[in-house]
């Protein structure tokens, strides 16, 4: 008798994301793996993210709709709902190629635990994921989590939600998403499935499309007081996970950098925080400096003052991103309208020729 194949469970949180729902459920429904579960949650949306969602209950997707509660909550409702081997989370306006977890798995060996972390490739896209352009950088290989977590924090680098594939061993050593936490709540939840796994398994073929999005993402913090507070906690427990896996100068030189690499975010505005990082610091045996801008920006304060240079290192990237998504919008709906029955992510089926 063959060994059946393990289910996977695809949970997607979702909030008020009427716009992406019905394209990340296709990717999801389109998945080349044959035993799946999808489950959204719906965090009490206020438009029609439920209803476009149970369009797709007769292609198994089942949704929970919840009162609003925050993404934390949501998603530790679908797992708790999930039924899987495996565990896919997908946020409401992302994309994963279809063969993404058939690769994912292929790769496991019979002699690997569950605690192995499955991980793959990611590219940002805005309207149209086939433009998306996959840069690898150090995380993408096969790492001990105390590797992975010295280049993440060292280098100023990180993995899309979507690229892990969490078995249910893993996800339930690592514990719930914590829900307090209203910024970099999957960089701390993962940190966590990175210290209870045996290490990641990169799979180069299984790629995953992440839409940059607004500026009301949750990934931004803008001048949100409560995003600062959960991002200092965030610091505080990588900086701590990491030191618990290995406490060398190694490590504590890889804090320093991640501390420094994260002061603009509080600096100057936040000087109680300021204070607290700098105590860190100290703390790691070193110090961090106070921000200096890029040099693209850096000679406009002689010139035009320094608030005017701070403001044109935090707005202008983010007004070239609204022109840049604001094209391909339009080239998005050109697209459309030449080929309307075209698959999102423009691929051919892997399972089909030609």
């Amino acid at each position: 008798m063959s060994k059946q194949q393990p289910l996977v469970s695809i949970a997607i949180p979702a909030y008020n994301a009427e716009e992406w729902i019905a394209y990340t459920l296709e990717s999801a429904v389109a998945q080349t793996w044959p035993r799946k579960e999808i489950i959204v949650v719906d965090d009490g949306s206020t438009d029609q993210t439920a209803e476009i969602a149970n369009r797709f209950a007769s292609k198994g997707v089942k949704v929970v709709s919840t009162e609003n509660r925050g993404l934390s909550a949501a998603i530790n409702q679908a797992y708790r709902l999930c039924q899987g081997d495996y565990i896919q989370e997908l946020d409401s306006d992302d994309l994963l190629a279809p063969n993404k977890i058939e690769v994912q798995l292929a790769a496991l060996r019979e002699s690997d635990s569950k605690r192995v972390l499955l991980s793959s490739p990611w590219a940002h896209f805005y309207f149209r994921p086939h433009r998306a352009r996959f840069v690898p950088n150090a995380l993408w290989c096969d790492l001990s989590p105390v590797e992975f977590l010295l280049k993440k924090m060292g280098q100023n680098l990180h993995m899309q939600n979507a690229t892990w594939l969490v078995s249910r061993e893993l996800a339930e050593a690592a514990g719930p998403w914590e829900e307090a936490l209203e910024y970099d709540q999957d960089g701390e939840y993962f940190s966590r499935v990175l210290l209870a796994s045996e290490g990641t398994r990169f799979v180069p073929e299984g790629r995953v499309f992440y839409r940059a999005s607004r500026s009301n993402r949750i990934s931004y913090i803008g001048g949100s007081n409560a995003k600062k507070a959960s991002l200092l906690r965030s610091i505080r427990l990588h900086i701590e996970y990491l030191r618990s896996l290995e406490d060398s100068e190694r490590v504590r030189h890889a804090c320093l950098t991640y501390l420094q690499n994260w002061f603009p975010a509080f600096y100057p505005d936040r000087p109680d925080i300021v204070a607290e990082l700098r105590t860190l610091a100290a703390e790691l045996q070193g110090t961090i400096e106070e921000p200096r801008l890029p040099w693209k920006y850096a000679w406009m304060e002689p010139v035009l003052g320094s608030r005017v240079a701070s403001w044109a290192h935090q707005r202008l990237p983010e007004k070239k991103a609204i022109l840049l998504r604001g094209w391909d919008k339009v080239m998005f709906n050109l697209e459309t309208l030449q080929t309307p029955d075209r698959n999102i992510l423009g691929f051919t089926n892997p399972t089909e020729k030609g």
